[in-house]
Parts: C-alpha cells; sequence; structure tokens
C-alpha cells in the first residue's frame, strides 16, 4: 500500500553542510528546503525528482491531501466571508454571485494550492518526518 521507505530518503547529506532554512519562506517560494536555492517544482502541481542546486531527493515528500484540505478551509472562509457581506449590504441579485464569486473561488484555490504543497513538504523535510512504525 505504501511505497517502501528508507532512512536514506529523507536527507540524503553530503560532505557540505547548510544553514538552516526557514520551512515557512521556502515552501512558500516553492524553493528547496534543504538549500533554497533549487526548484522544488517542476509544473504547478508536480514535484521535481530532485533538487537542481543541491541533489535532495523528494523521494521523501508526500503531502497527500493536506494542501487540499487548507485551501478548501482558507478559500472558504474568505470567499463566504466576503459574499456574504456582500449579501448583508448590497443584496444583489444571484448573477453576481456566479459572474463574481465564481471566479474569485478559482482563483484563491489556485493561487494557494502551489505554496501550501511547498509549505507542507518544506515542513516534512524541516521535522525529518517519516511514516509511523511500531516497534515489537
Amino acid at each position: 500500500m505504501f511505497p517502501s521507505f528508507d532512512e536514506s530518503m529523507i536527507m540524503a547529506d553530503d560532505a557540505r553542510t547548510y544553514p538552516p532554512i526557514s520551512a515557512l519562506s521556502t515552501g512558500l517560494a516553492g524553493r528547496c528546503p534543504r538549500c533554497g536555492d533549487g526548484h522544488m517544482f517542476k509544473g504547478f502541481l508536480d514535484l521535481a525528482p530532485r533538487c537542481e542546486a543541491c541533489g535532495l531527493d523528494f523521494g521523501f515528500a508526500d503531502s497527500g491531501d493536506g494542501p487540499a484540505v487548507f485551501v478548501t478551509l482558507i478559500a472558504g472562509f474568505l470567499v463566504l466571508g466576503v459574499a456574504l457581506a456582500v449579501d448583508a449590504l448590497y443584496e444583489p441579485p444571484i448573477w453576481v454571485y456566479i459572474v463574481i464569486f465564481l471566479p474569485l473561488t478559482m482563483l484563491v484555490c489556485l493561487g494557494l494550492l502551489r505554496p501550501l504543497k511547498g509549505l507542507l513538504i518544506a515542513s516534512q523535510y524541516k521535522n525529518k518526518a517519516a511514516p509511523g512504525r511500531l516497534d515489537v
């Protein structure tokens, strides 16, 4: 069900040492969580196999459904809050909601998805997250 996990997948350290970098800044920018220079993504949401600057293997990264959940909650709060305020103040016809808030919802969701995925992956790296195991 899960791919086999190897401790070397978390951090393939070489002889170089890297200064600590904020997971928040590198994750939101889509940069490598180890060096801060290389790109984490090769497409909009596709992870690169490794960092082109330091060679960090992104095989450890598994953000799962986390980014989508956070995007849904944040975008729902923001867009619904604005829609309720507009409704309370102006009481526009239904077509206004369709014309304004449907595209706004798409833009907010797509705009937040990549940075939040990068943030979760950078947090996994910084905290050395690994699948849970039962030692018997």
